[in-house]
C-alpha cells in the first residue's frame, strides 16, 4: 500500500502501510468478541473472489464486523464502505463443491474502457491486495464517527479517507452490497472451477 502526503521516504510509506493491515487483523477479532457491527444479511457458506485492474472511489471507511450464516456461524470481516466506486476489468468468481465436482460461476464486466460503477458499496472482506493510495486518510478514528453514512460501533477502531484508489485489486470476501451496481458488458458463465485469481 502507498500513502501520499504522509511521509516522503520509502521506509516511512512501508511502516505506515503496515499500520492498517496489522491493526485491522487484531481488531477485527476483538470486534467479533465484542459483537461488532454485522453484515446486514445472512451469508452463504462460501467466500468469493473479486479482482479489478483498478478501483477508483470516494467516501471510504473501514472497521471490524461480522458476517453470519443463516445457522448463526459467525465470520470476522473488515467492513469496507465506498460511497461511489468505478471498477475497471471487474471479475467475480465463486467455486462450490458439488456431486459433479467443482462448479464455478465467473462474472466479468467493466472492460474496454467502460468500467463498472457502484454507489453505497459495502464489502465484508477477509483479504485485500493491491497498490492503494488514500486521500486525506485518518487512521484510528472511533468507528461511530467515520465520515461515511455507514458507521461502526462506538469505541471501535476505524479508518476513513476522502478518496481511495487501488491498482491490481484482489480481494476475498463474504459479502458485497450496493445501492446501485452497474455492470457494463456483463458476462456470466459457469465454469469447472476457474477463479479470478
Amino acid at each position: 500500500m502507498k500513502f501520499r502526503s504522509l511521509t516522503g521516504s520509502r521506509l516511512g510509506r512501508v511502516a505506515i502501510a503496515a499500520v492498517p493491515v496489522g491493526v485491522a487483523a487484531s481488531l477485527v477479532m476483538a470486534g467479533v468478541a465484542n459483537g461488532a457491527v454485522p453484515v446486514s444479511f445472512a451469508v452463504s457458506g462460501s467466500q468469493f473472489k473479486i479482482a479489478a485492474s483498478s478501483l477508483d472511489g470516494s467516501g471510504f471507511s473501514q472497521y471490524a464486523g461480522v458476517a453470519a450464516e443463516k445457522n448463526g456461524t459467525p465470520h470476522p470481516v473488515a467492513i469496507s464502505n465506498i460511497g461511489t466506486a468505478s471498477l475497471s476489468d471487474l471479475c467475480q468468481s465463486v467455486v462450490t463443491d458439488t456431486p459433479l465436482g467443482k462448479l464455478g460461476m465467473l462474472i466479468s464486466a467493466g472492460g474496454g474502457g467502460n468500467p463498472a460503477t457502484a454507489s453505497d458499496l459495502q464489502i465484508g472482506l477477509t483479504d485485500l491486495q493491491g497498490d492503494a493510495t488514500f486521500g486525506n486518510i485518518r487512521i484510528g478514528v472511533d468507528a461511530s464517527t467515520v465520515k461515511t453514512p455507514a458507521k461502526g460501533e462506538a469505541g471501535g477502531f476505524a479508518q476513513d479517507a476522502d478518496t481511495i484508489k487501488i491498482a491490481g485489486l484482489k480481494q476475498t470476501a463474504w459479502s458485497t452490497q450496493a445501492g446501485v451496481f452497474t455492470l457494463n458488458g456483463l458476462h456470466l458463465q459457469l465454469t469447472n472451477g476457474k477463479e479470478c485469481f
